[in-house]
């Protein structure tokens, strides 16, 4: 195999004309890996997004199999087809969090897309909203886009259909997540060309690094909200003398510690199953 990228969380091989994904236990927040992995984080991603891609599957995805892996990636890697990637990071927002909510102050929009007043940290919106950004080198920065700016990008097809399937994915997610007591705020997809021309979920799904995941009985708008996933880092991070720039700061075992654990209880929640 051929290591072809290497992404913040996740690394990339060749296998003949298939590609591996490997989900490795990094985290990055702010764009920037830190240095402290979270243990089995990968596998969970890995399991977790596995599982949205069944409840998906009438939506084309790049999995070809989960076990025609590597032996010591077991677990927490996939074996996909080769796609081209769309440059779009495709995020639906259903409630006001993080990087939104700091537009929605500055601008009263979200990507362009206009917002009622007097929204607060954690307000649901009226309906769920479109936000596209660019894809940031690692160390860099996503930045917002419009619509308008997708449809410069990727063309206005491509751009209402990326849409059109990131709503729909969000929506179905959330409807399935709020059976299990579990808001998702907000998620970020990726989508690729396949050679025929047609669109692709490729990536993650609905997890802790790519989603906000809140539970439903502790949800109070009008500040920050208890989180299953990497906004707990997000928050202690908060605290310390860093400039969002790498290199990031070492996390403390109690934060590792917690931090699994919050991704440990909402894929068992999620999912019905045992870790």
């Amino acid at each position: 195999m051929k290591l072809v990228h290497q992404g913040k969380v996740r690394d990339l091989y060749e296998d003949g004309e298939d590609l591996i994904l490997v989900a490795s236990d990094r985290l990055s927040i702010y764009d920037v890996v830190l240095p402290t992995p979270i243990p089995d984080k990968g596998a969970l991603l890995t399991q977790l997004s596995l599982w949205w891609f069944e409840q998906l599957s009438d939506v084309p995805n790049h999995v070809l199999s989960a076990t025609d892996v590597p032996a010591e990636f077991a677990g927490r890697a996939l074996r996909c087809r080769k796609l081209e990637m769309l440059p779009i990071e495709c995020i639906a927002r259903g409630y006001l969090a993080g990087l939104g909510l700091k537009e929605y102050e500055k601008h009263g929009a979200v990507s362009g897309v206009a917002l009622p007043d007097g929204l607060v940290e954690g307000s649901k919106l009226p309906e769920p909203i479109f936000t596209p950004t660019t894809k940031a080198p690692v160390g860099e920065h996503d930045e917002f886009m419009t619509f308008a700016d997708a449809e410069a990008l990727v063309g206005a097809d491509t751009a209402a259909r990326l849409r059109e399937l990131t709503l729909a994915v969000y929506a179905r997610g959330a409807a399935l997540a709020a059976e299990r007591g579990i808001i998702v705020a907000d998620t970020k997809l990726e989508f690729g060309l396949a050679p025929d021309g047609s669109i692709v979920l490729a990536d993650e799904v609905l997890t802790s690094d790519s989603s906000r995941f809140w539970p439903a009985d502790r949800w109070a708008p009008g500040g920050p909200q208890f989180s299953f996933d990497k906004q707990f880092v997000r928050d202690w991070s908060a605290g310390l003398d860093w400039d969002r720039t790498p290199p990031g700061p070492e996390i403390p075992a109690d934060v590792v510690t917690a931090t699994r654990d919050r991704y440990v209880e909402v894929y068992e929640r999620i999912t019905g199953r045992d870790w």
